[in-house]
Formats: structure tokens, sequence, C-alpha cells
């Protein structure tokens, strides 16, 4: 369907004043439709909305491929739909385990894409990199905290992570015969690893 034919649709059957360049834009990505939006879209091209989202990343991207209302879903959650809509506008999810959980069930995210949705990637990846590079065991709790996996799977993970990164260090450590390093190999390697620490721990974890 023709950016004009939609504009129409969506001024005719939605009441909505969508320009064409405006549909333009969103289906090169370039301008996100609003809930309201999204969804007179989805009635116009007769499909779901969850159609027309790319792989969702957000809360609510996830809600919208769920066709969940802020107030539906907050009720799942047992908090208010301000509370929960504040969380999801700020990409900070403040939820306790229980509503965390609940989270997962009705959005069906995995562990992974929940710290994605919930803006926690950053906040996983240095507390991975404190637990391979010191003691792993000061970083159980953390991490639990965090991440939606039962603790002692955590502790599996963490250690087996820190194993594999001294092992590295010490299989990529070289000394020339002045006793120097070569090439900054460990460097290198250690940098890598730590890189890629935050899909080393879901591998690791099997999720």
């Amino acid at each position: 369907m023709a950016p004009g034919h939609v504009a129409y649709g969506l001024a005719a059957q939605y009441g909505l004043r969508i320009p064409a360049e405006t549909v333009v834009a969103w289906e090169r990505g370039l301008a996100t439709p609003g809930e309201r939006e999204l969804t007179a879209l989805a009635g116009v091209l007769w499909c779901a909305p969850g159609e027309l989202l790319a792989a969702a990343s957000t809360l609510r991207e996830h809600r919208l491929s769920r066709e969940l209302s802020v107030d539906d879903l907050a009720r799942q959650l047992g908090m208010t739909g301000a509370s929960y809509l504040r969380m999801e506008e700020t990409g900070r999810w403040k939820g306790n385990e229980r509503q965390s959980a609940a989270l997962c069930r009705a959005l069906g995210l995995s562990p992974a894409q929940f710290l994605t949705a919930t803006g926690r990637d950053e906040e996983l990846a240095e507390l991975l990199t404190s637990a391979v590079t010191t003691r792993w065991q000061a970083y159980v709790r953390p991490v639990a905290k965090i991440v939606p996996l039962e603790r002692a799977r955590i502790q599996e993970v963490l250690e087996q992570l820190h194993a594999d990164y001294q092992a590295l260090m010490v299989s990529t450590l070289s000394w020339s015969s002045t006793g120097q390093e070569r090439s900054g190999s460990t460097g290198d390697a250690g940098r890598a690893f730590l890189a890629r620490v935050v899909d080393q721990f879901w591998r690791t974890a099997g999720v």
C-alpha cells in the first residue's frame, strides 16, 4: 500500500492526520509511531502491531508486540500504570524480583532480553569485568540482583568465566629472554575477552 493510501486510511478510519511523508519516515526507520499510531497503522494494514516492529529490544516494543496496554501489563505486575509507564519511558526498570519474574512471563522475555529491555547491559558488563579480573565470589550477589537466574547458577557461571579468563591470561603470557612481555599479546587477548564478556555469560549460562 502506498504511503498516501496509508495516510488516507489513518485519517478515514482512525481520525489521525498523518502526512504521507511521516508514513515514509516510519517505513525507513527514521521515525517511530506512537502507541495509538502503531495500533491504527496495524489496523489499516490488516496485521498485528507486533508485525510492524523490528526485533523488539525495549520494554515498549515488547509490550506492543504482545498487544498489551500499559494498564493491562501493570496489573499483571502488581503496580500502577503510572509507575510502570515511568519505567518504560526512562528505560530503567526498578521492579522487585517478583515483579521482574512477572514481567518476563508477561512479555515472554529471556533473561538476556530482560537485561537489554531494562537498560542493564552496561551494568552487567561492569560487574562481569570485575568478577573475572578479581574475586568472582564478591559479585554473585550484585549480579543476582539484576539477572533473573537462580543464584546457584550465577555462581557456577561466574566461577567458570573467571577460570576461563585466568587461563587465557596464563596461556597468552609470553616472555622474551630479557623478561619482557612480547607484543602485548596478553593485553589484546584479555581486552577481547572482556569486550564480549556479556555474550560469554549468557552462552555459559545456556540461556
